[in-house]
């Protein structure tokens, strides 16, 4: 499909207005399309801006008027009811059912304009919440699907957008963490294993991350990247790390620099 008839779909998408096949086809396309994937998340920027636009709300004259008609009527009521009686104060509530008198019309029209305002207000809110929510969980599985495409590529600048792409995750899911720790463990290019250094960083809070970033330790042959990797560990205070510390500094081609860092550090964690 042409980036003119996916651009088309960019505003149901962002809506959540167009069907899951329409949804994959933009999907794959903005995977592939560095100027449509740029202009999408222009337009996501501005779509979840629009959501945070504060709303209009009842002045509060609106409010004072109200609350005074309320109080005519109710100062209405008891003068009928002292002066006439409880005949007079039933015919008074039939008048008051009829709107037969203009106070309670009024009164009872504020009333409904308030009622009416507010209502629409808080649905508003909530449609427009909703609304976020969903454009913010497209926007997210928009980023995932890129993410892993791209750490796919064969170009090394590729890649090391893709890793870029999953720092942008709120919550990356298992499929998009092991992508990166594979990427961490096997890439052929060291840039591209710094960055998934840097990226994994971001989730270390994940038992499953920490595991691997202390496996990958033994993994690694090239003296900058273990080097990253025992700072990050350091930095996270990984006990476990400390035993993959012991076992590379037994390793007889152990650069000076790494030998340093892997001492430091194991002091540090013990």
């Amino acid at each position: 499909m042409s980036c003119e008839k996916i651009r088309e779909q960019f505003a149901g998408y962002l809506a959540d207005d167009i069907d899951d096949t329409a949804k994959s086809a933009v999907r794959d396309h903005i995977a592939a399309c560095a100027a449509c994937r740029s202009e999408i998340e222009e337009l996501s920027a501005v779509w979840t801006r629009l959501g945070v636009i504060p709303r209009e709300q009842p002045s509060g004259r609106l409010r004072e008027s109200f609350y005074a008609m309320l109080e005519e009527a109710k100062r209405t009521a008891d003068a009928e009811t002292a002066g006439r009686g409880r005949g007079r104060f039933r015919e008074f509530l039939r008048g008051l059912a009829a709107f037969r008198k203009p106070s309670f019309v009024y009164a009872f029209s504020l009333a409904l304009l308030v009622v009416g305002v507010g209502a629409g207000y808080v649905l508003r809110e909530a449609g427009t919440a909703g609304r976020t929510a969903a454009v913010h969980r497209e926007l997210q599985d928009m980023r995932r699907t890129i993410a892993l495409s791209m750490l796919d590529r064969p170009q090394a600048s590729d890649r090391i957008e893709g890793v870029g792409w999953s720092t942008q995750l709120d919550s990356p899911d298992r499929k998009t963490l092991q992508a990166l720790v594979d990427t961490l463990d096997g890439d052929p290019n060291v840039n591209v294993r710094l960055a998934a250094v840097d990226a994994l960083y971001l989730f270390r809070n994940d038992p499953g991350v920490k595991d691997s970033l202390v496996r990958s330790l033994g993994k690694q042959a090239s003296p900058i990247v273990q080097v990253a990797l025992i700072d990050l560990l350091v930095e996270i205070r990984e006990a476990r790390a400390a035993d993959a510390l012991r076992k590379l500094l037994g390793e007889a081609r152990l650069s000076p620099e790494v030998k340093r860092h892997a001492e430091l550090g194991l002091e540090q964690i013990m």
